[in-house]
């Protein structure tokens, strides 16, 4: 029942109290933060949140309602959600519906009347936590239940959130660029950019082996949930890639797969990137751009010669650039967040372009 009392439980034993919304179910999984100031539907569809129980340290969320148009998937991903306020009366004239509504649909919970603040702080310092939104009063089984979820760490997600089939997406043309996009999560804008800068895309599950793609101009690797190292199969077909010289392009997990591939590590950050408002310097240029992010899992990249971008924050790889490798831990896309980073996209394009002097047309 909307509005009914509920609880957040965290795994070091600290209990917030508040009142559901959306789905009144019980949900666990990794507790972490965004610091997006809107963007909470393009959030909470990103395959990218599976497992994650999103705390928004924006105080109001619900405002503006939600519209078919901003989904970056077909459902919710994420399996919650915590807010400060749930404003109950939408007032956007776009919105076709409530985040309430949208949360039932997808069965999935939120709570309202939560310390943000405190909460945010708390993850900030002990690190992303299991947690679980529970409806009722406290009692001792929701602690022993969010101890039982397991750790992100070892977690391959990307197969559980990937298309089970092949697709061509946007507009196929005869005198376009052909792309294979790996799917290990990708967003619903990701694709449309990439539609916009004249590629014929067609997705690809997850699991499929490099012999299938051989006769693609070039391959798109994209985000998604989980810990890389556990995706070795995905590693062995990205090592085949990169050897096969097309042009290659990864965000965000697709990214840590192509360092992966190319023998560097990934470990797990304490509370991840999570937001609209990242700097990031690029090395060569020394521009600086304000950046949309979204992962709990960062590079470690000791080749200070490839590694073009870094996080002015914590100084932690935002990309490298390799023969024919375009690798962005960031999003350009954005969805939500700045567009300072959207001519990756074009410069992509140009890439492929130029080793295919018979492809005459970019429309």
């Amino acid at each position: 029942m909307h509005g009914q009392p509920g609880v957040l439980v965290l795994e070091n034993g600290e209990v917030f109290r508040g009142k559901l919304f959306g789905a009144a179910l019980a949900s666990a999984g990794e507790v972490c933060f965004n610091t997006s100031m809107s963007g909470y539907q393009e959030i909470l569809t990103d395959p990218s949140y599976a497992k994650q129980i999103i705390t928004f340290t924006y105080p109001m969320i619900g405002n503006y309602g939600v519209h078919p148009d901003f989904m970056e998937s077909r459902r919710i991903h994420a399996a919650g959600c915590v807010v400060r306020e749930y404003v109950h009366g939408h007032s956007s004239h776009l919105a076709r519906s409530s985040l309430h509504d949208l949360l039932v649909e997808c069965g999935r919970p939120g709570i309202e009347g939560v310390d943000t603040r405190r909460l945010v702080l708390m993850l900030r310092s002990q690190g992303a936590m299991r947690g679980g939104i529970f409806p009722g009063a406290y009692s001792q089984g929701m602690l022993e239940e969010v101890r039982a979820f397991p750790q992100m760490e070892g977690l391959d997600l990307a197969s559980a959130v990937s298309t089970d089939h092949s697709y061509a997406y946007g507009v196929h043309r005869p005198d376009r660029l052909e792309l294979a996009c790996l799917d290990f999560g990708v967003k619903e804008s990701i694709l449309r950019l990439l539609d916009e800068a004249g590629f014929n895309v067609t997705v690809f599950p997850a699991r499929t082996p490099a012999g299938n793609l051989e006769h693609f101009d070039a391959y798109f690797l994209s985000n998604g949930p989980g810990d890389p190292a556990t995706l070795q199969y995905a590693v062995q077909t990205i090592r085949q890639l990169i050897a096969g010289g097309k042009p290659i392009f990864g965000i965000c997990l697709g990214h840590q797969l192509l360092s992966l591939a190319t023998g560097q590590s990934t470990y797990k950050l304490k509370f991840g990137h999570r937001g609209g408002n990242q700097p990031v310097k690029d090395k060569k240029t020394g521009r600086v751009e304000i950046t949309s992010q979204n992962h709990g899992f960062a590079v470690h990249d000791s080749r200070e010669d490839v590694v073009s971008h870094v996080n002015l924050n914590d100084a932690t790889v935002e990309g490298f650039r390799g023969p024919q490798i375009l690798s962005i831990q960031y999003h350009p896309e954005a969805s939500p967040g700045p567009h300072d980073s959207r001519y990756l996209f074009s410069e992509f394009y140009g890439m492929v372009r130029a080793g295919r002097a018979d492809v005459v047309s970019q429309s």
